[in-house]
Formats: C-alpha cells, structure tokens, sequence
C-alpha cells in the first residue's frame, strides 16, 4: 500500500539541464513516501569455517559492517582472515539473520569415523579382532619390564635376543590369539589421546608392585582409566621379592574403589614378576577372557578407519605416523585422510619394521606417503577420491587454525557451568581435587559430595580425582579429556602444568579457606555464580641463593623461568607446591640497580614485605589481579 504527498512540481526539473536545475532551487519538491512489507530473509547456510570476506557476501554487507561486529565482540579481523561458524553465526545475527550450520564434511561419504567404528556391533560381516591393550602405572613399578617381558616371550627364539621396537604398539601370539599392546609413556599420553575424541584402548592394565604397594601415581591412573571406561586388570608385579605382599596391595587398591574379583569385585588381579616371567601366561589369559566378555568385533572387508598411535618426521623417509587400525583392512596405495592431512600409502611397516601388505583390524601399522605429519589422537580413514580427500583435509587443517585464533576448545568453565544452570539445563559438575595434606582432602571430598543433597535434581557433581601434592600436567590433560574443573586448596600448579592449563582453556580455582570453596561451587551448582577477581599469572622464578642483610631482612638471588618478573607483581611463594606467603615485593634488583621488570633467562635480586623464611630451590608465583565480567 503506498501513500503519496504530492506537492506542486518544479519549473524545472533534473531534465531540464542548467536551467531546470536553477529553477530547482527555487521551486518545492514532490516527496513520495512509501510504506514497504518488512523483507522476511531466508535462513542463511554457513560452513564450520570461512573467511570474512566470504560471509559479507553470505549476509549481502560489506566487509567493513562485519568487521565493526567482530570487534564488537572484542576480536580484531582482516578481509581474509578465517573465522568459525559460532562467531560466524553471532555476527548474522547481529545484522538480522538467522543462520543453519553446513552439512558435514563427510556428509557425502554419509558415514563418519565414529559410525565406521560403532557400526560393527549390528555388522553381520564383523569378525572377532584382538584386543588393544594399554599397561599404566607407577614409573618405578616395571610397566616397561613387563611389556619387555611379554614381547620377548612371544617372538622366534632367533630373535628375542635382539628385538628392536620400530613403533608405540605391537602384537603378540598368545596362546593361539593375537594381542595388541600401545606402548604409551604414561596416563598422560592415554588421556592427551581421550582428549582428541580417540578410544583406542580395549583393557588397561594397572601395574602395581607388590613391594611398594599403591603411590599417588597409581591412584592417578585408576582415576584416568575409570574416566575412560576401560576395563581394568590389575599386574600385581615384583612377586619374586622378599618383601613382596600382594594382600596389602589389594587392600590399598580396595579402599580406591579398585575391588578384586575374590573379594566380591569386577577387577581380575594376576601376581607376575616381569624380571623372573612369571605369571605372564596367566595376564594373557586374563586379558583374553576380558576380551571374550566385550566381544570385541570389527569388519575387515570394509576401508580401513583407526586411530593415530604417534607421527614423527624422519629425515630421510618424510612424514612416518604409526596408525592402529580398528576396521576395515588398510593396503598400499589407499589414500588416507589423517586429522587435518592426507596422502597416499607408499609403504606399511609392522612393529618389527618389516615391509607388509595388508593391516586388518587392531593392527598397529606405520606408514609414509602423508604429506605432513598427523598429531597422535587424530582418527584416520581411508577414501576412493583424491579430490575428496584432499578437499576434507584442508577444511579440517581451515578449521582448526580458526579454531586457534577464536580460542575454541574443549575446556569447561565453573561460569559457564553456572549459566547453562541459570538457563534451566541438566548438567554434571566434574572436579579435580588437589590439596596440600590428605585430612584437608578428606574433608574437601566429602563436603564437595554433601553439595549434591543441596540442589535441584538433575545438577550433580561428581569428583573425577583427589589427591595431596601440587597441581601437575597430568592432572591438566585429565581434566581437559573429562571436561573437569581443577580445585587446590593450598596448592598451585607447577610450570608445565601452568602452561597446558592456559593452552587447553582448563579452569583451575584456587582456595585456602575451605568455606570459600563450597560456596562457590554451590552458587555454581545453582546457577548464581558471579566472580568477581581472578588472578593472572606474570611469570615464574626459582630461588638459587638467600643473603641476609644487616637490617635482618632475607633477600634471594632469583632465576626466572617463565614469563616475567615485574615490580608492581604480587608474590606467592611456593614450596613443594604448597603456599608458604603471599605477599607485594619489597625490592627487585638487577646487580645494584632498581628495575621494573625482569624477563625469563635473567637472573635478579628480590626482597619480599613481612617474609623472611625463603629458601634455595623455593618457586615464586608472580601474578597480578583482573576484574572478571559477572555472569
């Protein structure tokens, strides 16, 4: 419908040349408003990730418009740069369109990598494939000797004496049966591998032994391997010794929730000694029967799909990755798409380096021919295309660059447990425990538990593990594959683990004061958290030397091993990973002279208000305080 005001016209109009436009200024003009329907858009389809440039085009802006939005949003951006679908999707919005996300990559292969593996259960073509097998434990507990042991009692007797291991995995004959065993470092790399979305493992094994019992590291490992929902077996080794004594072993592992099958529980427990090989025959029996239990199943008829164990570049043969194959069967001259790369096989090695022709299910294999070296936890699968292969390694390789600029991750925030609470949503709260003695610890856990009466059904929190000592990497990288918090009560985290909490997003909430503590995580639990400080971490040093001065004042020659130290810094010293002060600098030199600041590599001179008690290999927490948004 149109309305029209109409005015009188001018003697001379815009057609009328140099005189019409004289007589334009001089004469009224005729204004014609209309009345528009509103403009109903079409939701708009945008992929996980494209450019700025791209979604101008996408919205019918200019690049100017959506930049003023993302700046908005506090993230400064060029034309080209490559941004990921959720802040895609804000910008949208914020110029009136709705948007859907694009298909998936592997929307045309109309399967992924997680159905390739699920699929085998209702497969009536799936056959039986061994188990894979990770062994965990303390470091001095003879996990290395008993994967030592094991091998060298399943190999030709011509070359047991010589074995060279080529790759992180390898299978054994056992009693008629193949098993795979992953050679992991440690928990960490078991998790680091959970965390990229991998379940490569079928039985842990927890090695304990007899003579030392269980250590905070053992308890570690249960806590990772009962986060993954892997069945246990428990290698009570080092049997062969005087002051060996497995009941105590069971007793210790009892009181953990680890309870032994003669005893009423779920976990089998063999007794070896990895140095005599005894008891192996027993652990691959048991290992079998665990496997015979879950009916491990998987196609071999299908195109390999798997998992990466390790990937290295070698000097003379390129990108080599170590793949354990969990479907399918993977030949030479298939083409591979690993995580964000590709390529074509060239050649396959078996853990013996020997050339083979073939990988079938739970077979650890390495392979050249990728054109760049995957990341370990990268699932892999095998394609009939070229051109599609290469077209899903690079979005994926786009993807995760601009999931590295907008800061995307995988971590979990006691905030935005909060407001997803706040929103009426369903949640769990998991959290890390770590504190400076085990009766502090005690009492946090059951605290911490009681929340659990406190609030509506639905919000639980559950402890994903406890422990005293300082907060440790392995403790980040638990954290990050379980989507935890990590709580310290009188405890800070050391370097490394400072560093992976800040590049894996881990929240980690600091306490000394255990009220404190549980009033935050209920007003979490409740949806009513709002923090108000959080501290931010400068830098970190080590003490080297202590002088006392005449004034009786202690003074400490520093070394900075992160970061930076600056004057204006507050100082928390830390000892064994337990606080011992914090406090504001007295003084920060260098040689004679005042300074203001003092970066990592340098050494220093550094005076603490109202402390005196510092001492040689002490570690310094140099942070300062920021205002954090309320939520």
């Amino acid at each position: 419908m149109a309305s029209t005001y109409q005015g009188r016209r001018p003697a001379g109009g815009r057609r009328g040349g140099k005189g019409g436009r004289k007589g334009g200024r001089g004469g009224a003009r005729t204004v014609a408003l209309r009345r528009t329907a509103p403009v109903v858009r079409e939701p708009v389809t945008l992929p996980a990730v494209l450019t700025i440039g791209e979604l101008a085009e996408k919205l019918h802006a200019t690049g100017v418009e959506v930049i003023k939005e993302l700046m908005k949003l506090g993230m400064m951006a060029t034309i080209n740069q490559q941004i990921d679908y959720a802040t895609a999707a804000r910008v949208a919005e914020a110029l009136g369109w709705e948007t859907n996300p694009e298909e998936s990559d592997l929307a045309g292969e109309g399967e992924s990598f997680e159905s390739r593996r699920t699929e085998a259960e209702s497969d009536p073509d799936a056959k039986t494939r061994p188990p894979v097998v990770t062994i965990m434990g303390h470091v001095d507990h003879g996990k290395t000797k008993l994967l030592d042991a094991i091998r060298s009692a399943n190999v030709a007797a011509g070359e047991a004496g010589g074995i060279t291991q080529h790759i992180g995995a390898y299978q054994v004959d056992a009693q008629g049966r193949k098993i795979t065993f992953l050679d992991t470092p440690g928990h960490e790399a078991f998790t680091a591998m959970r965390a990229r979305g991998a379940q490569a493992t079928d039985v842990a094994i927890l090695v304990v032994a007899a003579d030392d019992g269980v250590m905070p590291t053992t308890r570690e490992a249960v806590a990772h391997i009962k986060s993954a929902q892997v069945p246990m077996v428990v290698a009570v080794n080092k049997i062969d010794l005087p002051a060996a004594n497995p009941d105590r072993v069971k007793q210790q592992l009892s009181e953990i929730e680890v309870m032994p099958e003669e005893w009423g529980g779920d976990v089998p427990f063999v007794e070896v000694s990895a140095l005599e090989k005894m008891g192996l025959d027993d652990l691959l029996e048991v290992i079998g029967l665990v496997a015979d239990v879950h009916e491990l199943k998987a196609n071999p008829h299908k195109p390999a799909a798997g998992v990466v164990v390790e990937a290295k570049i070698d000097r003379t043969r390129g990108p080599v990755a170590t793949l354990l194959v969990q479907s399918g069967t993977l030949n030479p001259r298939d083409v591979v798409v690993a995580g964000s790369t590709w390529g074509r096989v060239k050649a396959m090695f078996d853990d013996r380096g020997r050339r083979i022709r073939r990988a079938e299910p739970s077979m650890p294999v390495e392979i050249l021919g990728l054109f760049e070296a995957p990341q370990a936890g990268d699932q892999f699968m095998v394609f009939a295309d070229e051109k599609q292969a290469r077209e899903i390694a690079e979005r994926r390789a786009a993807q995760r660059r601009a999931e590295s600029l907008t800061g995307t991750d995988r971590s979990f925030k006691l905030t935005e447990f909060s407001k997803e609470i706040s929103e009426g949503g369903v949640a769990e709260l998991r959290v890390i425990v770590k504190a400076d003695v085990s009766g502090s610890l005690g009492a946090i856990q059951q605290a911490l538990l009681k929340l659990n009466e406190d609030v509506p059904e639905g919000v639980q929190l559950s402890i994903t593990y406890a422990g005293t000592g300082a907060i440790g990497e392995s403790d980040v990288s638990l954290a990050s594959a379980t989507r935890s918090i990590i709580i310290g009560f009188n405890v800070r985290p050391d370097v490394a683990a400072k560093r992976a909490a800040d590049a894996s997003g881990v929240d980690i909430r600091f306490y000394n004061i255990i009220y404190n503590l549980l009033d935050e995580v209920k007003a979490a639990m409740l949806g009513m958290l709002a923090p108000v400080f959080q501290d931010v971490t400068d830098g970190y040093a080590e003490v080297r030397e202590t002088f006392r001065l005449p004034s009786g004042d202690v003074v400490a020659g520093l070394y900075v091993l992160d970061g930076k130290v600056t004057r204006n810094s507050r100082a928390r010293v830390l000892r064994s990973g337990t606080v011992m002060n914090e406090g504001s600098i007295r003084s920060l030199k260098r040689f004679k002279d005042d300074v203001r600041d003092v970066a990592a590599g340098y050494e220093c001179g550094l005076g603490l208000d109202g402390f005196n008690d510092l001492q040689v290999k002490d570690q310094i927490e140099f942070f300062h305080r920021e205002e954090v948004a309320r939520t």
